[in-house]
């Protein structure tokens, strides 16, 4: 057998060569497009996620905000509630307080004597004849007979009268 010259085994591979050539341009190509597809089917696949994260955050956030908005204005209603009732007890004390002063002050009064009077026979009405009656510091009388008790003090009996008068008090400081 003989060994072709150098020149000719350059021709009898050409075309063989040539052709491993384009197959493999062929499948290169065809490679990086398969290659692009995926690069541009992935991008558009994180592009959609991305979206999806974004819309499901912003939709969290106004659910947060939404939420801590409420929180605060029901706090704020809570707080609100809490100084309009703080402020009604203050009133409502102020009126106790001046009530009860006023009362007291009915004992350097020239019509005291006969109100204790009034008072005193009240205590033996309702506890009986036997019932052994006193002055109450603030004025007014207490009554006692054994088992049972009257406070008719000039303080007790504003007191009572303001718990009566409960409702219209409240009108005060109601719209």
């Amino acid at each position: 057998m003989t060994t072709p010259a150098p020149d000719q085994t350059k021709d009898v591979l050409h075309p063989v060569r040539a052709g491993l050539l384009r197959a493999a341009h062929a499948d290169a190509e065809a490679r990086l497009a398969r290659a692009e597809q995926e690069a541009a089917a992935l991008l558009a696949q994180a592009r959609a996620e991305a979206r999806a994260i974004l819309d499901d955050a912003r939709r969290q956030g106004e659910a947060d905000g939404s939420d801590a908005a409420r929180d605060l204005l029901v706090r704020a209603r809570r707080e609100t509630r809490s100084r309009t009732l703080a402020a009604r007890r203050a009133a409502y004390e102020g009126l106790h307080r001046e009530a009860a002063e006023r009362v007291r002050a009915l004992r350097g009064t020239d019509g005291y004597a006969s109100l204790r009077q009034w008072l005193e026979q009240r205590a033996r009405i309702l506890l009986g004849p036997a019932a052994e009656v006193s002055e109450h510091a603030d004025g007014g009388v207490v009554a006692r007979v054994p088992g049972r008790r009257v406070d008719l003090s000039l303080t007790t009996l504003a007191d009572r009268a303001l718990d009566r008068m409960r409702g219209e008090v409240r009108s005060l400081w109601e719209p």
